[in-house]
């Protein structure tokens, strides 16, 4: 028997921030599609990587 594994997708907004997403659900206003999709493993193994700095881009820009 093999299980379904849900897929995944990575999003962000427009501060930089990232977020992880049901694949092929609607997404919430503010929100883009990144192009990253998998598991969900996966999907937070891509933000680790790409989200270096917390900080949203609003702040960044004052420093």
């Amino acid at each position: 028997m093999t299980a379904d594994i849900e897929q995944y997708s990575v999003v962000s907004n427009h501060e930089g921030q990232h977020s992880v997403w049901f694949a092929g659900r609607e997404l919430p206003a503010g929100w883009n599609e990144s192009g990253f999709s998998g598991s969900k493993d996966e999907c937070l193994a891509h933000i680790g990587e790409v989200w270096t700095d917390l900080t949203p881009r609003s702040v960044r820009r004052g420093r």
